[in-house]
């Protein structure tokens, strides 16, 4: 079995705010070695690192806006987050949790601080993907899955080295309970100091490492800082990852949708007859409708 390399370590760009309630850094796309069609299936990740929020009366966010063409999948790592979509999907995301919604064929949604937690603010720490969907789905009903920090299967590494949380994909036999269109392995590794874990993916598979907590080195060799973001090469199967810290490390690794994009804004199609048309949908009410 042949080591998967690491291809970059990624530093945080500059963060700038998504409406007033998210500031963010973006890792995907931003570059040649992380755009759409390399990344895919991932084709944006913004990360809010942590965060202090002062108290609000008015909860801060992102007002309605549309979706189609591909899934929004939020994890909650500090703070909480309420949402509401046209299609009749919302709730709260709590610490731990994830909320994973495919905006498919077309959705209005909107999503702000949870109005108690706004009153008394404090530290804040998301990560927002977007993960493409293939032409064949990309039109399908909108749906919604809420995953609760409670209901992620875990699986505990041995010796007390720490513990893999399975949102999606499968690891080591324990698999996570989100439903995914094409394959996807969605983990948040959490080590101890001195914890290692072994991780094994098809050589084809795109797979990033974002380092939320801690620091941690890769194969033995390469060093990943707090905040940062290493790339893997697509040259094998296996890695291994020590923390020298306690750390908490996002684990994403996809099959590869092999078809053309064409992304604007809120829209990511195959076409760009296709995005004049969701335009289009949009602007006529097809998306259904939302309040602010």
């Amino acid at each position: 079995m042949k080591t998967k390399t690491v291809e970059l370590v990624a530093s945080p760009k500059e963060p700038h705010f998504v409406g007033d309630g998210f500031r963010v850094h973006n890792f995907i796309p931003s570059g040649f070695r992380l755009d759409m069609q390399r990344m895919t299936p991932f084709i944006l990740l913004d990360y809010n690192s942590t965060y202090n929020f002062p108290p609000s009366k008015t909860p801060k966010g992102v007002g309605v806006h549309p979706h189609r063409g591909f899934e929004t999948v939020t994890i909650a790592y500090k703070g909480k987050v309420a949402h509401h979509d046209s299609s009749g999907g919302g709730g709260v995301i709590g610490e731990g949790d994830v909320q994973w919604m495919t905006a498919a064929s077309g959705v209005l949604h909107k999503e702000y601080h949870e109005e108690e937690w706004s009153k008394t603010g404090g530290d804040f720490q998301m990560v927002q993907l977007w993960v493409n969907l293939p032409k064949k789905d990309k039109m399908s009903a909108p749906k919604y899955q809420a995953i609760k920090h409670a209901d992620i299967k875990r699986y505990n590494l041995e010796d007390g080295a720490g513990t893999i949380e399975v949102i999606a994909g499968e690891y080591n036999s324990t698999k996570g309970v989100a439903s995914t269109f094409t394959p996807i392995h969605m983990f948040n590794a959490k080590l101890n100091t001195g914890g290692k874990a072994d991780f094994k993916f098809p050589a084809n598979f795109n797979t990033v490492l974002l380092v939320l907590e801690g620091n941690i080195v890769i194969n033995g060799t390469e060093q990943v800082p707090t905040d940062h973001l290493a790339l893997m090469a697509n040259d094998g199967e296996t890695f291994k990852i020590e923390a020298t810290t306690n750390a908490v490390i996002l684990v994403l690794s996809g099959e590869p949708i092999n078809e053309p994009i064409e992304a604007h804004g809120p829209f990511v199609m195959n076409t760009k007859e296709e995005l004049k048309e969701a335009f289009n949908d949009f602007n006529n009410g097809k998306f259904g409708y939302l309040e602010e």
